[in-house]
């Protein structure tokens, strides 16, 4: 389904109109099939924004006032969006060149909820993640380097990162835009550049166990799961490699640290993210044992 980004688009200035009209971005709201999770239900949507009325003044000789006024019109959003206004600082074009305008992109990745760790105007791994993540949201090319385009929309858009959920506690997979969201109390809190399944057949020596082969399709099974256990230090000599601080939650299926997350499904099957945003995830108890994890396309 699309989601129109009314809100956004009403504060497009003059000067980036012209660089965002090609860019367009679908958000799914759709509720997950019944058999796959029970996170998500239909609510009510709370008209939250009103824009300002049209006023026509009608022709006249006189010098009273007019005296017909349009009505107003009222957007609404879903239960699940947060509003949190355009930039205060402009963001700049930046390339992937570590300063001070750096500092303030990385300031503006966290506002919108891409987590872009410690605003230390350094361009690492966890900024160039973020970045990523954002141009997979917006449906941007994923290069994790900031052109032009991408300047502009972190510029105008005015909500955080959200995925379909709108209630419970949970992490949400989205195996087409590969990202993950972090969802607590049907708010999504943060959002991760992730890579998931290749989707192909694989065979290799077993990483534990060399005179064992393993082979099988590396798919990350799309259904509602729960965390299951977890490895809290740390890397850990998988049988198809090493993992950092897995929180496993379908057999050897694990969300887990790694450092390389590209913008395109590459992984045996779990679900990868950047080794500093597992810490993130560690540090502040985001997904303890017992999360449910939703995987869908």
């Amino acid at each position: 389904m699309t989601h129109r980004r009314t809100a956004a688009l009403l504060l497009l200035t003059p000067l980036v109109v012209g660089a965002l009209a090609s860019c367009t971005r679908t958000v799914s709201s759709a509720a997950p099939a019944s058999d796959a999770v029970s996170t998500e239900v239909a609510t009510t949507l709370a008209a939250t924004t009103t824009l300002a009325p049209t006023t026509t003044v009608k022709a006249t000789t006189t010098t009273e006032a007019p005296t017909t006024i349009e009505g107003s019109t009222t957007t609404t959003l879903a239960p699940n969006v947060q509003i949190v206004g355009g930039a205060f600082i402009p963001v700049a074009a930046v390339g992937k060149h570590s300063g001070p305008d750096t500092q303030v992109l990385q300031d503006r990745l966290n506002t919108l909820g891409f987590w872009a760790g410690n605003n230390d105007g350094k361009y690492g791994f966890a900024t160039t993640q973020a970045v990523m993540a954002f141009q997979k949201y917006l449906m941007l090319p994923a290069t994790g380097k900031v052109d032009q385009a991408t300047a502009d929309w972190l510029n105008v858009f005015t909500e955080r990162g959200h995925g379909r959920s709108d209630n419970g506690t949970l992490v949400e997979i989205d195996k087409q835009r590969q990202l993950l969201f972090i969802v607590v109390d049907g708010q999504t809190v943060w959002t991760l550049n992730t890579s998931t399944g290749s989707e192909k057949p694989y065979e290799g020596p077993n990483a534990n166990d060399p005179t064992k082969i393993e082979k099988g399709d590396a798919v990350t099974p799309a259904g509602l799961w729960k965390v299951n256990r977890e490895r809290p230090d740390g890397w850990w000599e998988g049988d198809l490699g090493k993992i950092y601080r897995p929180k496993y939650f379908h057999g050897g299926i694990a969300i887990h640290g790694m450092t390389s997350v590209p913008n395109y499904p590459a992984s045996h099957g779990c679900v990868r993210v950047s080794v500093p945003a597992m810490d993130f995830i560690w540090d502040n108890g985001l997904v303890p044992v017992g999360t449910p994890v939703w995987v869908h396309v």
